[in-house]
């Protein structure tokens, strides 16, 4: 139940006439969980003292806070320690980066994400969190918190009383000041340990480095110079491609001489990591320095591509950037990580922040800022295309991974002056993101943000498509005065304008509210009519498709399963034409409810395990809890010995998965009606304290766990069809 576009691309950068488009497609890939310790690149060097002191910190303290100075290494050490200790906790560790996150109001999505938590109620993110978290025993590391030290602190107050078994360790500048809190100074490394990290990166940068006696000498006194503050150091090592390291100290020494006494009242190792990242960027190519600047207006991990188009121009041409880029990365000014998307590149926190200051002294801040937003619309639009295709399950995965650099640009669209209708057509493109993989709550963040800008005529169709968006959003978190306001709203603009496309998802969406208020009626006319004027403007994507398969839920519930099976079977037909796999799954759902109300379990359970199977892939609860429902009854009526406790397990499951839902099958007695059937049976069959026991065990499971267990350990092979004839008229008209 989901929606799709219908708004036009509001039109390219005018500074640059090309089309903002992604450049070239990858697989999707198996990832990690959400927010598990990352696999370090390179090697650790030295900290075994601080590594096994931060340890013990974290097994006495229920917060502790590493703090130092810029580049002293808090990060590598706390994701060293999460990864040590993450097996100590059954429900393991997760990281939680916040440098490129500047809106607070954001902190509670960026939580979620990072714990892989889906939450599609209306509530605030932070109750989602309390609850969830409840009986959690998690490490949570909250990583580059200093620049929103002040919302950290209230999420750590709030969330350590209801969550005893949840830890938590930060990395700031500063501390959080919270009560229990832990502060762990991290100094930079000693002397020895210095050197070694200096010889080891200086050897992966010039293979034949040899420290040497003379050498020898020039390194330490190096390493001395810089502290020992690993970032320095590593700076430094990046230079010996085309340096000795006599050479890196000398000019090392007369950059201090000329800086020193530059930042009154700054402490002294903060002055020598802005020193030592001033010699570097001092030591850059002109074109080396404006690539540095340009690439601070990403967050976070960015690819070849984006970089190209975003910082290029006359004088950084962009079929030479990539020779730039890489002299930055061999110089570590610039990080390059292999991702399951591809490679990817990110700038160090540091380091950002001293290119963001030349960029602001170039005066290109706002203009890089401008096309860097031109880039990820453009990747909005042209994912949301891709969602209608075979590459649905890579757009998912893809926006997921840019979703720090989408954030940023619908920020700069909604703050600057005069482009709040783009950044109306950025919450509504990215419905895709918001419903179809489980961000509901940001996704309404960000669209009654764009919805409070004054709407223009001239932009009306913009306007529109956020209006359903929204009214859709707040249908499926059940919210429906919400619901009713902006798609009532949408409705009579659309009416008034003549805007047949807005007026049928209007209708659409209003049809889904009464599906799941048990309107069947209503659901069908208001579908029906949605259906009609979708055929008559030439609509077809998977909006349509889950219109469609609503129509057969309503007529389905009301008696005919052989119309609802014709509705859902014409669905699947056009899915396997197009590759669409979300709208699939849930046609599979009423195919499986089907087959099980006419006997056939084989196939109902076939049906309905490629559903749940397809659902928990796109993170998207509704389809997969409606799918465990009946799988559970199902389980209880293929018998055996263990079929009733694994059925009652199966349903607890379901239980804790509607919490992050809503209400319990949309508090629909046809939605519901299977479940009740099953509870009953189950308490008759095992007896009240039994079934209630099973129960509990089902909801502890998380989602993971919870379908591997409906799966029986199996991955369903997806269904090979020959391709069937589209009964539309013009396939993929509009966006998605």
């Amino acid at each position: 139940m989901s929606p799709l576009s219908g708004s036009p691309y509001p039109g390219p950068l005018p500074d640059d006439p090309r089309e903002p488009r992604p450049h070239g497609s990858r697989p999707a890939a198996r990832t990690r969980p959400p927010g598990s310790p990352p696999a370090e690149l390179s090697s650790f060097v030295g900290r075994e003292r601080e590594l096994d002191a931060l340890a013990a910190h974290v097994e006495r303290a229920r917060v502790v806070t590493v703090t130092g100075v810029g580049g002293v290494g808090k990060s590598r050490i706390v994701l060293r320690v999460a990864a040590r200790l993450q097996d100590r906790f059954c429900d393991g560790a997760r990281i939680v980066g916040l440098s490129a996150l500047t809106d607070p109001a954001l902190l509670d999505h960026a939580v979620a994400a990072a714990l892989g938590l889906t939450d599609h109620t209306g509530r605030p993110p932070r109750a989602c969190l309390l609850e969830q978290l409840a009986d959690r025993r998690l490490l949570l590391v909250l990583d580059g918190c200093e620049h929103l030290a002040e919302a950290c602190a209230r999420l750590v107050h709030e969330l350590l009383p209801q969550a005893p078994g949840l830890r938590v360790l930060t990395a700031s500048r500063r501390p959080l000041h919270v009560e229990g809190e832990h502060v762990f100074a991290l100094a930079p490394m000693p002397h020895a340990e210095a050197v070694a990290l200096f010889e080891e990166r200086a050897a992966a940068v010039h293979p034949g480095f040899r420290a040497g006696e003379a050498g020898g000498a020039a390194t330490a006194e190096l390493c001395r110079r810089l502290d020992g503050i690993p970032l320095a150091l590593e700076l430094a090592a990046g230079r010996l491609g085309a340096l000795s390291t006599a050479q890196v100290l000398e000019r090392l020494d007369d950059r201090f001489r000329l800086l020193s006494g530059v930042r009154h009242g700054a402490l002294p190792r903060h002055q020598t990591l802005r020193t030592a990242i001033g010699w570097s960027h001092e030591l850059c190519t002109p074109a080396e320095r404006l690539l540095w600047a340009r690439l601070t207006v990403f967050a976070g991990l960015f690819e070849l591509e984006a970089a190209e188009y975003i910082c290029s121009g006359p004088e950084l041409p962009a079929d030479g950037l990539l020779d730039v880029l890489s002299e930055l990365v061999a110089q570590s000014v610039v990080v390059r990580e292999d991702t399951p998307l591809g490679t990817r590149y990110r700038l160090l926190d540091t380091v950002r922040m001293y290119g963001a200051g030349w960029l602001d002294a170039l005066g290109e801040t706002r203009r890089m800022r401008r096309r860097h937003r031109d880039w990820y619309m453009g990747l909005a639009t042209w994912c949301e295309l891709d969602w209608f295709s075979p590459r649905q399950a890579e757009v998912a995965a893809r926006v997921g991974a840019e979703l720090p650099n989408l954030r940023v640009a619908l920020e700069y669209s909604l703050e600057e002056a005069g482009e709040a209708r783009i950044g109306q057509y950025l919450a509504a493109t990215l419905w895709f993101c918001w419903v179809g993989c489980g961000r509901l709550a940001e996704g309404r963040h960000w669209l009654e943000r764009a919805l409070e800008v004054t709407p223009e005529r001239a932009h009306e169709e913009t306007r529109l498509k956020a209006l359903w968006v929204l009214g859709y959003v707040a249908v499926l978190q059940g919210d429906p005065a919400s619901a009713l306001t902006a798609l009532g709203e949408c409705r009579a603009t659309a009416e008034r304008s003549g805007n047949d496309r807005a007026l049928a998802y209007a209708e659409h969406r209003t049809g889904c509210l009464a599906l799941v208020s048990d309107d069947m009626a209503g659901a069908e006319r208001l579908l029906r009519s949605a259906l009609t004027r979708y055929r008559e403007v030439g609509e077809l994507n998977s909006n349509v498709l889950m219109g469609q398969v609503e129509l057969a839920m309503a007529i389905a519930f009301q008696g005919d399963l052989a119309g609802a099976v014709r509705l859902c079977e014409e669905v699947r037909d056009v899915c396997a034409d197009h590759g669409e796999r979300w709208a699939l799954a849930y046609a599979l759902y009423v195919l499986g409810f089907a087959a099980w109300s006419g006997g056939d379990r084989t196939r109902a359970r076939a049906l309905l395990e490629e559903c749940l199977a397809t659902g928990h892939a796109f993170h998207d609860l509704v389809g997969s809890v409606l799918a465990l429902e009946l799988l559970a009854l199902m389980t209880l009526d293929e018998g055996g010995p263990d079929g009733a406790a694994e059925a009652a397990v199966l349903q607890g499951a379901a239980g804790r998965l509607w919490r992050s839902v809503g209400l319990p099958l949309f508090g629909s007695r046809f939605f519901n009606a299977p479940h009740a059937l099953c509870e009953r049976r189950l308490r008759e069959r095992l007896g009240q304290r039994r079934y209630e026991e099973y129960v509990r065990e089902g909801a502890r499971l998380d989602p993971d766990a919870a379908t591997a267990r409906a799966l029986r350990g199996r991955t369903p092979a997806p269904e090979t069809r020959q391709p069937a004839a589209s009964p539309a008229t013009r396939a993929g008209e509009t966006a998605g």
